[in-house]
């Protein structure tokens, strides 16, 4: 049994594709995330025997358990061509440094990140050759790819950099990212299966608004603005700041009630244009529909744009616990090191 504890764990979505690639074989020791209502859909989705850990930043190396693998969704804002991108400079920058103090004390066998994609060319490159030294000074292995949700079975543009870093002393070299697994989806299979609450329709006034601000943008040359996505295509990326749920407004001719649910200005709009609903970012992202929804939904958008894909991080386990599992065959003395997981 693999012992792994979970960092930055926000509403669990790395250790979810973890847990479903070695099935019942990793059992999850510890897990620290800060954001309180990320912790309340956390604590509904995993039943762990001891709580959810808060600031990471405060709490020793010491008292978090020996574990085998690390798993960490380092705060990516800080390296995100969306944000200021001061990686380092920016406090949630240095909570990549809060990794390295945990993996230099417990040296678990796997360590695995996921990031922006622009990580990889922050600051000229810097920034990820400082983030491979310090693997590399710790003695792992460092492997990394840019991988696309859309090639894993979900209908999402999601490029997102993944890292794995083995340990030295086992035997990494079969290791490989996948390119791709699932049967490809459009936005069309992970709609609602029946009409959803006329709360999730535009009004008529705001998406005016909506088209003028868009107007004012492509007159300055710009790309910004709302997006109705076709269903039988893919969406963009999730994200949980500005106009993140405008940018995958989707066109949806069932609803028959037209009267507001929620204080709007105006009416709702009769050409059917609504903002996707939080289990259809869930889906989007690749969580069951038996993973459950209990916050407010506008904490719900937020957790899922700052959560993984998780057919993704799947595909990477399973080949991280094949690696595992040949490594241990080949080479019986890691497993003499290692008490943990043998």
């Amino acid at each position: 049994m693999y012992k792994a504890i979970d960092l930055f764990a926000g509403i669990g979505g790395i250790r979810l594709g973890f847990d479903q690639a070695f099935e019942k074989d990793i059992d999850t020791v510890f897990v620290s995330e800060w954001d309180e209502k990320a912790q309340i859909t956390y604590r509904e989705n995993f039943h762990d025997p001891f709580p959810i850990r808060g600031d990471l930043t405060k709490i020793r190396e010491a008292d978090i358990p020996a574990h085998d693998i690390l798993l960490a969704g380092f705060p990516c804002q800080a390296f995100s061509l969306a944000g200021k991108r001061r990686g380092f400079e920016d406090t949630r920058g240095t909570l990549f440094f809060d990794v390295e103090r945990i993996a230099r004390f417990h040296r678990p066998r796997v360590i695995f990140c996921e990031n922006v994609k622009n990580l990889v060319n922050h600051d000229r490159g810097r920034t990820f050759r400082v983030i491979r030294s310090i693997f590399e000074k710790l003695g792992y292995r460092i492997f990394y790819k840019v991988l696309n949700s859309k090639d894993f079975g979900v209908p999402q543009h999601r490029e997102r950099i993944y890292i794995v870093a083995f340990r030295d002393d086992a035997d990494a070299i079969d290791f490989s990212f996948p390119e791709a697994a699932g049967t490809p989806a459009c936005i069309e299979d992970i709609m609602e299966s029946r009409e959803v609450s006329p709360k999730y329709y535009l009004s008529d006034q705001y998406l005016q608004s909506l088209i003028r601000h868009k107007k004012r943008h492509e007159a300055k040359g710009h790309g910004f603005g709302f997006e109705i996505r076709a269903l039988d295509d893919v969406a963009g990326a999730l994200v949980c700041g500005g106009m993140g749920r405008e940018r995958n407004l989707i066109v949806d001719t069932r609803l028959t009630d037209f009267k507001p649910v929620t204080h709007i200005k105006g009416h709702i709009n009769r050409d059917f244009i609504r903002k996707m609903t939080p289990r259809e970012w869930a889906r989007l992202q690749g969580f069951p529909d038996s993973y459950r929804l209990s916050v407010a939904d506008t904490h719900l958008y937020r957790q899922f744009g700052n959560s993984v894909t998780v057919p993704v991080i799947r595909a990477i386990a399973e080949m991280i616990y094949e690696n595992l599992r040949k490594s241990e065959s080949a080479r019986p003395e890691i497993c003499k090191k290692d008490t943990i997981a043998c």
